[in-house]
């Protein structure tokens, strides 16, 4: 799978379509290379555009914390919270949810993503507009520091050389196929906050977390703390990706 989000790549490429650089088709399969197959209702893109949408968003929202995302029903808040990811857009109010599920016999398996639309509130222009890079920047790197020394503080060593070789083996620093008309300045951050959110989600599910003499109260700390870093690292993704959707679209400068 991509470093980035399903959601993320969807609302970069289809912007770059609304905006006429290719048509919905050829958008999925360039945002989705990686799947086996898509499908839902995605036939709502295409009535966005006709309505005159110009810009797909993207919130990452978890559970407990859906501020992030339109004000919807509470399906589409759950749906989204479980998924960790949606699009949506403004103007006209609507999300769009995906499902990520395994297809197929063992030794063939396939990923698949469904998405479901669901109705919601539109959102002020302004509001989005307000998203700035460097404020972006600034926050991600001040809460890395605020989390690195709270990591200090709770001491010990989080896990040994082998169980942190495991947790970067499946990092890539590389750029991800995305559309070329994406905001350089956008895509560093992205970068960034995308590998510490990966990191910090794959380092919870290490089962040598907590080795070398560390207590069960202390691994439930450092548990809180990556879960943290990754509502903090998800959430300068989203603004990070939705700026970059604001510039494709012509909202804005890159």
């Amino acid at each position: 799978m991509s470093e980035l989000p399903a959601s993320v790549r969807l609302a970069l490429w289809m912007t770059a379509s609304w905006r006429g650089d290719l048509d919905t088709t050829a958008a999925l399969g360039r945002a989705f290379p990686d799947l086996d197959h898509v499908a839902g209702d995605l036939a709502r893109l295409d009535v966005w555009r006709d309505l005159g949408e110009r810009a797909l968003f993207v919130a990452l929202p978890r559970p407990g914390d859906p501020s992030r995302m339109p004000r919807g029903s509470t399906a589409a808040t759950a749906h989204a919270a479980e998924a960790g990811e949606c699009v949506f857009v403004a103007g006209l109010g609507g999300v769009l949810v995906p499902t990520l599920s395994e297809f197929g016999p063992e030794g063939d398996v396939g990923v698949r993503a469904d998405w479901t639309a669901y109705e919601a509130d539109p959102i002020p222009r302004h509001r989005l507009e307000m998203l700035d890079l460097r404020d972006i920047e600034r926050g991600l790197l001040l809460r890395l520091r605020e989390h690195t020394e709270r990591f200090e503080q709770v001491g010990g060593h989080p896990w040994g050389d082998e169980a942190r070789a495991e947790a970067q083996a499946d990092l890539d620093t590389a750029l991800w196929g995305i559309p070329p008309s994406t905001s350089g300045r956008a895509l560093r951050i992205m970068s960034l906050a995308a590998n510490l959110s990966r990191l910090a989600h794959r380092t919870l599910g290490l089962t040598s977390l907590g080795s070398g003499g560390l207590d069960a109260g202390t691994v439930r700390t450092r548990g809180v703390l990556l879960r943290d870093l990754a509502a903090d690292a998800d959430a300068a993704l989203a603004d990070a990706t939705n700026v970059a959707v604001m510039s494709i679209a012509g909202w804005r400068p890159a």
